[in-house]
């Protein structure tokens, strides 16, 4: 791949651009806004200007409901060689693109597995995609050259390619990516009338549920609406479990002490459920999640503090596997929680106290 050309100049299409670019691909940009290309050119992303012929790859980075508009015009332009999207739904936009009767040999559907909170050219980084999936969803009538590039894209990007068919990876996204983000914001819901004495007592469990909620409203609504029957589908399982833990929940306030042994096993069984589920989760170092120890480090908020802990832990020979920051609530301080391998939990938490950390249990 020599060229390509990056239509859609947000987190995803500025990002893959970056990648390209920083590969040494030549890169052209285009977006419905001429301000944002500008900007993804600014930051070292490619020219806005347009190419003078056809490019070897054409990467949409457009909303799901603009994908097969995009790429339609794209295609009876010649554009490109190859032709790709990045949406992250599948079989709705590959869809339409047969019902506009286009030789969609030329055509693969793609899914980087990899996003931020934020979106637009600012939040991009060439390197958003390293070590993520990414999914490709050829059908028998994908040209094995346009399989190539999209293999080459996802190599330059570092991700990791992962072959599905169109409708599993949107029922697969709608199980660990969609459903996930409408239940955080239903939880964070909850926090907009809550009295201010409730919310000061947030913490990281709250934080963690509610993160991906402060995501953007109405890119939600474009994913939202290209895939709502498989979501609307594990949302009435979730409304099953829901109900059930509900009635689990007032048989404990009963005064039949059978009643509450019945709320009680109900209860454990969703928890225990939950445990079976997230061991599932894939970890660091493969399929299955590894169990780390936590040393835990009280540190207060100046700048050099986390390098200096991380290049302590690395004089003692400790590889952090994980690191999550819990902040003091109206403090400037907070507690780094470092995953360490649990024979070298001991050997960390002594090195870190011999130079001068506080170490919590």
């Amino acid at each position: 791949m020599r060229t390509a050309l990056v239509i859609g100049t947000g987190l995803i299409g500025t990002s893959a651009a970056l990648a390209l670019a920083g590969r040494g691909v030549t890169v052209h940009l285009a977006d419905h806004d001429p301000e944002q290309a500008r900007t993804a050119a600014a930051l070292g992303a490619g020219t806005d200007e347009p190419p003078q012929g056809p490019v070897d790859l054409a990467i949409v980075a457009a909303p799901p409901a603009h994908v097969a508009g995009v790429l339609a015009d794209a295609m009876r332009r010649g554009t490109a060689r190859g032709y790709i999207d990045v949406a992250s739904v599948k079989g709705g936009p590959r869809r339409e693109l047969e019902g506009l009767g286009l030789d969609l040999s030329s055509y693969i559907g793609t899914h980087p597995m990899s996003g931020r909170e934020k979106s637009g050219p600012l939040a991009a980084s060439g390197d958003l995609f390293e070590g993520r999936p990414w999914v490709l969803t050829p059908t028998r009538d994908t040209d094995t050259e346009v399989l190539n590039l999209a293999l080459e894209l996802v190599s330059h990007c570092r991700a990791v390619p992962v072959v599905m068919d169109a409708d599993a990876h949107d029922r697969a996204v709608a199980l660990v990516s969609h459903m996930p983000h409408l239940v955080s914001s239903m939880v964070a819901a909850r926090l907009e009338h809550a009295e201010e004495a409730a919310v000061r007592l947030c913490g990281q469990g709250i934080r963690d549920v509610t993160r991906i909620a402060a995501s953007d409203p109405g890119m939600w609504i474009d994913i939202l609406s290209a895939n709502p029957g498989p979501v609307a589908d594990l949302l009435t399982e979730l409304a099953g479990d829901l109900e059930e833990t509900v009635q689990a929940l007032r048989a404990l306030q009963s005064a039949d002490e059978a009643k509450r042994g019945e709320g009680t096993s109900g209860i454990e069984d969703m928890l225990r459920r939950g445990n079976a589920g997230q061991v599932r989760v894939p970890g660091k170092h493969g399929s299955a999640p590894r169990v780390y120890e936590v040393v835990a480090v009280l540190i207060d908020d100046q700048p050099g503090q986390l390098a200096r802990i991380f290049a302590d832990a690395g004089r003692a020979g400790v590889n952090i596997e994980d690191v999550r920051i819990e902040h003091a609530t109206g403090q400037q301080a907070g507690l780094v929680q470092l995953m360490v391998e649990p024979q070298a939990a001991p050997v960390l938490s002594a090195a870190l106290r011999e130079r001068g950390w506080s170490i919590r249990q």
